[in-house]
């Protein structure tokens, strides 16, 4: 009999009819002769408001308690889906993350899976009886709880699934699949069948909201299969696979963008050996993360431009850093931008493929959108443009590398 896993977010989990719609979707995987085991998160909101909790408790607070308390809106969830299992007269167990356990590094609130221990699971599984373990959360060396930062239970439904050697990890959600952009606003977006875990991954880190990047990751590194699909119907849903289970590699799989970003200009940056480190390196050191960076030519070889990206959230603490190393920089002046968008062209087919860039290029030139900075990976093509061209960008690009549904 195949393990399958499957984790329910927190939408799908959201009130007790939710819940009992969830223990019926649980009980056909069963009836299909599968053992199951079950992640849950926390019901829709609740974390959240465990966190403002803590917050005016202690605005900084000790971590470890903070972890404490968002955890436990994992615990009502398990339990009501364990008794609403047992009341369609199908034997479940709930589990939380330090019962089983699920050990981690010691980094509370953002804490990594060092291994999971799965004996006392599988006993259960061969019994018949669904187990239902708490996503999010795990347990230190010292035996404190942990979790694992917001959108968590991916991460622990993969590594469940990776431990178990599970024959698929099926993640169901708000969404019924990974489509070739944001349907909210191409309307012409379809869903994809497959995906490379490469191209989700890309996805994933550049503004698609569908899986937590960590467990594509994760997923990538055990060959876990995983399938992203609704918890309010029973349409197929995207399989998220290996290369080689994709027998033609599309062009380009997907458009996606990401309004988390602002931009950052020097002006006359002295143009010396060692200046980009005297400025990234501050950055790096108050954890500011950079993305993206272009410099100008310097035509005299005295002065340059430099521009790069960073989280819209981190633009005044960016700044700030920047401002305190003037002296030594040296810039003539620091132009902030927040109001910038980075749109990404995702497809391995671009290994095998030339004119990609030129076909997005040329796509924004028509429409008259300007490009600000641009970046590439092997798979990935990255342009920065004024927020306000973000619908035209995504629907004219979407059309140019043919992704329109018929």
């Amino acid at each position: 009999m195949a393990v399958i896993v499957q984790k329910f977010g927190g939408t799908s989990v959201a009130d007790l009819d939710r819940i009992r719609a969830v223990a019926n979707r649980v009980a056909a995987t069963l009836r299909e002769g599968h053992q199951v085991a079950v992640v849950v998160s926390a019901m829709a909101g609740v974390t959240n408001q465990l966190v403002t909790w803590v917050r005016d408790a202690h605005a900084d607070c000790d971590t470890r308690e903070y972890d404490a308390v968002v955890s436990t809106g994992e615990q009502v969830t398990t339990g009501l889906l364990a008794l609403a299992l047992n009341n369609l007269g199908i034997p479940a167990r709930s589990w939380l993350g330090w019962q089983l356990p699920i050990d981690t590094d010691g980094a509370h609130g953002r804490a990594r899976i060092t291994a999971i221990e799965t004996a006392e699971l599988r006993r259960g599984l061969e019994s018949g009886a669904v187990q239902v373990v708490a996503g999010f959360q795990g347990r230190s060396a010292d035996n404190r709880v942990t979790t694992l930062g917001r959108g968590g239970s991916d991460i622990t439904a993969v590594a469940l699934a990776a431990a178990l050697r599970a024959e698929r990890c099926d993640i169901y959600t708000d969404v019924d699949g990974v489509y070739t952009s944001d349907p909210r606003i191409v309307a012409k977006a379809r869903k994809l069948d497959k995906i490379t875990y490469e191209e989700m991954l890309e996805m994933a880190s550049l503004g698609a909201k569908v899986l937590h990047t960590r467990s594509v990751e994760l997923a990538m590194k055990h060959n876990v299969r995983l399938q992203v699909l609704s918890s309010f119907n029973d349409e197929p849903g995207t399989l998220v696979v290996d290369e080689d289970e994709i027998v033609e590699q599309e062009l380009v799989s997907g458009i996606t963008y990401s309004r988390d970003e602002a931009k950052i200009t020097l002006v006359r940056v002295p143009d010396r050996p060692g200046i980009a480190a005297s400025i990234f390196g501050p950055l790096s050191d108050a954890e500011v993360n950079v993305d993206m960076i272009v410099q100008n030519v310097s035509e005299d070889g005295k002065a340059t431009d430099l521009t790069f990206t960073v989280a819209k959230g981190d633009l005044k603490a960016a700044v700030a850093v920047v401002e305190v190393h003037k002296g030594e920089l040296g810039y003539a002046a620091l132009v902030p931008d927040p109001n910038v968008v980075k749109v990404s062209v995702i497809g391995v087919g671009m290994r095998s493929h030339a004119g990609v860039a030129k076909t997005m290029f040329e796509t924004m030139a028509a429409k008259g959108i300007n490009i600000q900075v641009i970046s590439t990976s092997e798979i990935k093509i990255s342009v920065l443009i004024a927020e306000e061209y973000t619908e035209l960008a995504l629907r004219a690009l979407h059309s140019a590398y043919g992704l329109d549904s018929a």
